[in-house]
């Protein structure tokens, strides 16, 4: 493999700058959170974060400019929302610029993520126009029965690194239309795709003359995280991030009877079946394994392959993968971008060493690329690793390209392998036979949130939900029906007749 040859830090700097001046919105230059670049693993600015004073302000401006938003009509609310869609169309190039400059994204990702935001802003667009409730028979003569959908309230998204805009995109645009107001609590460790983010959105409210403060972002660490967890002003909390994360999130947002929308880890695997089409296989698994260096929720973690086409799949992927261009992900013929830090690179080293140690087999991959230039940027070869047995760090996630391949014999062992772990976000098979497909997608099938057939674990679009089971959290966001949770519920009785009838044929006075 030729040497990485990367921008310099300065570049990457100017870059930056320049797209936020593109978007209209001003670097907040201060102390208390730095913004940095894992394509050199260097620093490129100091933010002001976010103290106590500027996040009671936020929650107080949130709250009070819900109960106005509230009442605006839903298709009104729809025309932010497609107003922030034609601002993201404008500013493409410029957002997928500060995605692949603070969460390393190769170009086709980055600019990918932003069209998942336009993408999710027409679905919300529609939406506007269909917060459908129901009509229920009474059981009661000249009565009828009703369900209406009604605004919850502040909604506070708390988001993660490896989707710095897409994932605030789903809950904004959606939370918007539905009523709601949202506070934005960004990682850390992307501060100016966010804001990028509440600059275009804040155009958008000045556009079509929405109330200023239907959007508030709060950047800063841990502590403004915890104040939107806690604050009984936030009706739902939205947050993605680690099952850690997730078990401290969802028991304290319980504890004050608030909601929580969870999208926590994944282990997410793919059977490969003995009448698998390799090529389609093939592809759809270097893609889910690798893409954004295999730091999505959704990337494929382990690869369940029956044992007679187990030798022939592994040679084909490892081929693959000593084939893969790792470097700069500003260069359009990189598909391996860098991990996101130092301490993810030291995290895929520590799971290597312990299934090597407990037997696994390397195939591929798993050297750090040192890069001259850029000594602390942690670029890394995807690693292919053969196991006998599921054990302990194969059932973990590991946020990094690290593939774990087992073999089974029947179908019934693949799903108990594949069911075998505490996550459940997104699952795969390969197969040509129907009863195979239909079997995995049926009850007795893969326990996610996602299945699929024929296509990896990676790559949902917005039109159906996003979510899974169990570790995951069982949050739903995006598409189909997950408008739900950012709203709240009324049954309605409605009494048209000229006399009170009781249910259950109760007699009173």
């Amino acid at each position: 493999m030729t040497g990485i040859v990367l921008p310099t830090t300065d570049a990457l700097r100017t870059r930056a700058r320049a797209a936020l001046d593109r978007v209209g919105a001003a670097v907040p230059e201060g102390g208390g959170l730095s913004a940095r670049t894992p394509v050199t693993g260097e620093y490129l600015f100091g933010l002001a974060a976010a103290g106590h004073a500027e996040t009671e302000e936020a929650l107080a401006a949130a709250r009070a400019a819900f109960l106005d938003w509230r009442t605006t009509p839903a298709p009104r609310r729809g025309e932010l929302v497609r107003r922030l869609g034609e601002l993201l169309r404008v500013h493409q190039e410029d957002l997928a610029d500060l995605i692949t400059i603070e969460a390393g994204k190769i170009r086709s990702e980055a600019l990918g993520e932003v069209q998942e935001m336009i993408d999710i802003c027409d679905f919300a667009v529609g939406l506007s126009r269909q917060l459908y409730g129901r009509t229920i028979a009474s059981e009661r003569p000249g009565h009828r029965l009703a369900e209406t959908w009604h605004p919850l309230g502040v909604v506070g998204v708390i988001s993660a690194f490896n989707f710095p805009a897409a994932v605030w995109s789903w809950n904004t645009a959606v939370a918007l239309v539905c009523g709601d107001t949202v506070v934005w609590k960004p990682s850390e460790l992307t501060p100016l795709v966010s804001l990028a983010c509440d600059r275009l959105l804040a155009r958008a409210v000045d556009d079509v003359g929405a109330p200023r403060d239907v959007h508030r972002l709060l950047l800063g660490g841990r502590a403004v995280g915890e104040r939107l967890v806690d604050d009984p002003r936030i009706a739902l909390v939205s947050a993605t991030g680690s099952t850690r994360m997730g078990r401290e999130v969802g028991p304290r947002v319980a504890a004050r009877f608030g909601r929580s929308l969870l999208e926590l880890g994944g282990n997410n695997a793919a059977v490969i079946a003995p009448s698998a089409d390799l090529d389609l296989a093939v592809q759809g698994i270097v893609f889910s394994a690798v893409g954004t260096a295999g730091q999505r929720c959704t990337t494929l973690r382990r690869l369940i392959v029956h044992r007679d086409v187990a030798d022939t799949l592994v040679e084909r992927l490892t081929a693959a993968y000593q084939k893969l261009p790792i470097g700069d992900p500003f260069d359009r013929a990189t598909l391996v971008g860098p991990l996101i830090s130092a301490q993810a690179l030291e995290r895929m080293r520590g799971a290597l060493s312990r299934v090597r140690d407990e037997g696994g087999t390397l195939l591929a991959g798993g050297a750090r690329r040192a890069v001259e230039t850029a000594p602390h940027a942690a670029y890394v070869e995807p690693a292919v690793v053969r196991v006998d047995q599921q054990t302990d760090v194969v059932r973990e996630e590991t946020f990094a390209p690290l593939l774990y391949v087992l073999t089974y014999d029947t179908f019934d062992e693949a799903i108990a392998l594949h069911n075998d772990v505490p996550q459940g976000l997104s699952s795969s098979i390969f197969t040509r036979d129907q009863q195979e497909a239909e079997r995995f997608l049926s009850t007795e099938g893969s326990d996610c949130g996602i299945a699929n057939v024929n296509i990896g674990t990676s790559g949902a679009e917005i039109g159906g939900a996003f979510g899974g089971e169990k570790d995951t959290g069982g949050g739903r966001e995006s598409g189909s029906d997950a408008w739900r949770s950012y709203m709240r519920s009324a049954t309605n009785t409605i009494n048209y007749a000229s006399r009170l009838s009781l249910a259950q044929n109760v007699s009173f006075l």
